[in-house]
Order: structure tokens, then sequence, then C-alpha cells
């Protein structure tokens, strides 16, 4: 089994569904005491949300080089980035180390292809929803068109993961609210939504939504499985 490497803490609370999903697919596969080899680098979130805020993302950049420097330095044969948002500088973490990095966006288009969907709503942090790093990589490498919710959803959406999900609470009302913005993504054609940020399975489920929807934080684990058991 390959030695998973993990750029964690971004948050915490998605990093321990990432650990989870993994183990449990592990055990699944060889029986009840068997678990996936793993290395965890974790931030601490505060440090990151601070330079998001301030946009800096060549010192953003610097961290996840290091992190993943770090990583393929202890071993490890793969790399999985723990969150959406800073696959914004997956091609600087991937030119940086020899090994592997596992795409978080990919194995999602891959799943949402393989199912026939081809307009798709996205939720995510603003800069997920907004910024082309993402959007595009779906619309470029793998032909999806990707709807995002309004200004004022977006706004929403954002909030909701950075004053609740990252610390953990999970609220009714802002699932209320999250329900609301993906029933209007399926008005305006979505026939699937993308959870575009490892936090929001803490708080949408399948019920949630009138459309099939994608769990980002599942997809990319289950991806790290299935090379870590390949070969």
């Amino acid at each position: 089994m390959k030695l998973i490497g993990l750029i964690g803490g971004m948050s915490w609370e998605s990093s321990a569904e990432y650990y989870r999903i993994l183990n449990q697919g592990v055990r699944d596969r060889f029986g009840p005491t068997a678990s996936a080899r793993c290395l965890l680098w974790s931030f601490n979130f505060a440090e990151i949300e601070e330079l998001q805020r301030r946009g800096d993302w060549p010192g953003l950049t610097t961290h996840m080089v290091d992190a993943a420097r770090r990583l393929e330095a202890g071993g490890a044969d793969m790399l999985l980035i723990c969150t959406n948002t800073m696959h914004r500088m997956a091609d600087d973490v991937q030119a940086a180390v020899a090994i592997p990095l596992i795409h978080i966006a990919d194995p999602t288009a891959e799943r949402i292809k393989a199912a026939g969907f081809k307009t798709i709503g996205l939720l995510g942090t603003a800069f997920t929803m907004e910024h082309a790093f993402y959007k595009g990589r779906l619309a470029d490498q793998h032909g999806l068109d990707v709807i995002v919710p309004n200004d004022e959803d977006r706004a929403t959406v954002h909030r909701i993961i950075y004053e609740e999900l990252v610390a953990g609470k999970v609220l009714p009302g802002s699932r209320d609210a999250y329900r609301a913005i993906i029933a209007r993504l399926v008005q305006r054609g979505a026939e699937a939504v993308i959870l575009g940020c490892t936090e929001i399975m803490l708080l949408v489920h399948s019920e949630d939504s009138q459309v099939p929807i994608f769990d980002t934080t599942a997809l990319h684990a289950k991806a790290a499985i299935e090379m870590a058991l390949a070969g």
C-alpha cells in the first residue's frame, strides 16, 4: 500500500473527514484491523485564512510548496491538498515535487461525466466559485458547463463556510439557506451540484438537493485509496 500524503488543516474539520474516509475505505477492502498508510501535514488555518483574506496568494503558494516537499521527504508516494480553494496553486505544488498530486476536481468531474451530466452547479468558497482555477479546469479539461450562485447567494455560501463550518458549527438555518441556493441553481439548469468546499459535506446531504450532489471530499479521498492500492 502506497503512503498517502495529506496537506490538511484547512480546516481540520474536513481533514478529519479525509482521515475517516481513507481508513474506512481501506478497512472495507481488507478487514476490520486494516487502515490506510497516511502522512499528514496540518496547517494552523487561522494563518492560512489571514493570507487568503489579504489576497497573498504568493505567500500561500510558498506555504503549500513547503508542505508538499516535507511530505515527499517524509516518504509520501502521492499528495492530496485537502481543500478545494488551495488548488489555486496546484500546478505550483505539482511542479515542486516528483510524486503525483491528485487534483480534487478530476475525480469529481470523472464521476459527473460517468453519470451523464453536463451542466453542473458549483458551491464553494468565494475564491472557488469566482476564480478561474477551478471552474476553468472543469470546463477546459472535462467539458462541463459550470453554474455558480448569484452575488448574494455566493456571499451566503462563503460566510457560512468561514463563520460556521470551519468551526464545526452545523446550523439548521444554514442548511435551509443552502437548500434554497441549490434550488435556484437547479432552476437555472443545473443537473447536479458539486460540493466544492470540503466542509460543505458536514452540512449538505443528498436529501437537501433535488438533483444529485457530488461531494469532493469523499471522491478525492476515494481516488487516493485507488492510487494507494494500485500496482
